[in-house]
């Protein structure tokens, strides 16, 4: 029993750490178990449990891996185009099929292609968790933080995506560069990836859904998106719904409760203006991560953008930046520290450069 509970705590470190929260935020506010459902954000959960299993299913078809395999064979003996390759298909991946699962997605890719070749591993797992977090961060649906903030705020997919582009195109220029920085002209040994064989049933049935739950979500219905994609999904794609990280939905229900009770009680202390909300966002997001960030400054934030880019420019900092950061750490058992190693630097540097930006450049979302 013990060694079960010792598993589990370091196997689901962050939900341990959400529970024991719930606990102590408990002894402060007597209140908080009894009214606890009720802070829950069910639109916003439902919208992510859809796009959590439509993306476990647009991995499933084979789709995702077969293509970034082909693209990947293109890169030569360039340590230096194989991790820009890296970098273009992770990013543009999550932007439609979430950060967290394309995490899922190309760190197996990463450490296939480690066991035939000599690339370090450890600098691939990083850029492709980077990647799918500025990637993730371009649309309203990439991520659970923007999935929060876009419904929160009503905005359009369009006015979303048109806001944060020029975030995430400097953002990823940033990224190729260290990446020059860090690789130079190294060259590694010639491999082949083998193709894998696409399901075009589930592909279809994935991207159809996806679609769905788009306009479904823009028009507030999204427990309707979820209750369409799992009927869908049981009938087609059963092991999208049986794969489900339970998990990893707990931890998003805790977020919502935890914080949003935080955030109640230390509303005296948080009113940040738009700058502020930048700039607190994002360092705030190294210590409790991205998710629980947003949820905690929704109430004290009046405009979108500055939080939208604090948050997800946060996520490419520490491991705890984002949850896309802690999958890859733990899927690849890299070390953290080598981790940090390349997502430190990229993070200040990010982030000296946005907040000259928005300095500059004042947002009005």
């Amino acid at each position: 029993m013990l060694i079960n509970l010792r598993e589990f705590v370091k196997r689901e470190w962050f939900l341990t750490f959400l529970i024991l929260l719930f606990l102590i935020l408990s002894v402060i506010d007597p209140s908080l178990p009894r009214k606890s459902l009720n802070l829950v954000d069910y639109e916003s959960l439902s919208a992510i449990i859809s796009f959590l299993i439509i993306s476990r299913g647009l991995e499933l078809s084979g789709a995702l891996t077969n293509i970034s395999s082909k693209i990947v064979s293109f890169s030569g003996n360039s340590e230096f185009k194989l991790l820009c390759t890296l970098v273009f298909i992770t990013a543009t991946s999550s932007a439609v099929i979430m950060n967290d699962s394309a995490v899922f997605v190309f760190v197996p890719l990463v450490l296939t292609i480690s066991k035939i070749s000599d690339i370090d591993v450890s600098k691939a797992v990083t850029v492709v968790a980077l990647s799918s977090n500025i990637g993730s961060s371009l649309t309203p649906f990439g991520n659970p933080q923007n999935i929060i903030i876009w419904r929160t705020y009503k905005v359009s997919v369009f006015d979303f995506v048109r806001s944060m582009f020029p975030y995430v195109f400097v953002w990823i220029l940033i990224l190729i560069l260290l990446i020059r920085l860090m690789s130079g002209k190294r060259e590694f040994e010639t491999f082949q990836i083998p193709g894998i064989e696409i399901n075009k049933v589930l592909l279809i049935t994935s991207a159809t859904l996806l679609m769905a739950n788009v306009g479904l979500i823009e028009c507030g219905y999204a427990f309707l998106g979820l209750i369409a994609t799992l009927l869908t999904f049981s009938i087609l794609g059963r092991e999208a719904i049986y794969t489900l990280d339970l998990a990893l939905i707990a931890v998003f229900a805790l977020i919502f409760i935890d914080f949003k009770e935080l955030s109640f009680l230390l509303s005296a202390i948080l009113k940040p203006d738009t700058f502020n909300t930048f700039l607190l966002s994002a360092i705030l997001s190294q210590i409790i991560s991205n998710v629980p960030t947003t949820v905690m400054l929704i109430p004290y934030s009046p405009k979108w953008l500055p939080l939208s880019v604090g948050v997800n420019l946060g996520g490419t900092g520490s491991v705890i930046g984002s949850l896309a950061n802690f999958i890859a750490v733990r899927l690849s058992k890299i070390e953290i520290g080598k981790f940090h190693r390349v997502s430190i630097p990229y993070f200040l540097l990010t982030l000296f450069v946005t907040l000259i930006s928005l300095k500059l450049f004042p947002v009005n979302p």
